[in-house]
C-alpha cells in the first residue's frame, strides 16, 4: 500500500507540473473564463507547485505529506466548484476529480487511516 501511495503522490505532482508549466496557456484561458484575476492565478499556481514539490519530497523525506495532500485536495474542490460555476462539460471535471481522489487517498494513507 505504501508503494501505491508513493505512486499517487508522484502522479499528482507530475500532473500539476505538466499543467502549470507546460500547458500554462490553458490555465490563463481557464482563469479568465472563471473571472479570476492574474494575482489569484499566480497564487493558486505557486500553491499547487509548492504542494506538488512537498508530495515528491515525501517519497524520500519526512515532510508534511498529509497537510500537502489535504491542501491539494482543497484546491481540487475549488477547481470543481469553478467548473460548476461556468457550466463546463463533464469531461472538464475529470482531471481535478481524479486528483482530488488521489489527494484524499494520500492524506488518508499517510494519516494512518488506511
Amino acid at each position: 500500500m505504501e508503494n501505491i501511495s508513493f505512486l499517487a503522490q508522484l502522479i499528482i505532482a507530475v500532473s500539476i507540473i505538466i499543467v502549470w508549466v507546460f500547458r500554462y496557456d490553458n490555465i490563463v484561458t481557464e482563469f479568465q473564463q472563471y473571472g479570476l484575476s492574474d494575482m489569484t492565478r499566480n497564487i493558486v499556481g505557486a500553491s499547487k507547485i509548492t504542494l506538488a514539490t512537498i508530495l515528491v519530497l515525501g517519497v524520500w523525506y519526512q515532510v508534511p505529506v498529509v497537510m500537502a495532500s489535504l491542501g491539494m485536495a482543497f484546491l481540487m474542490i475549488c477547481a470543481q466548484a469553478f467548473h460548476v460555476k461556468v457550466k463546463n462539460p463533464i469531461i472538464k471535471f475529470v482531471p481535478s476529480a481524479c486528483l482530488l481522489l488521489l489527494s484524499l487517498f494520500v492524506a488518508a494513507f499517510n494519516a494512518g487511516m488506511i
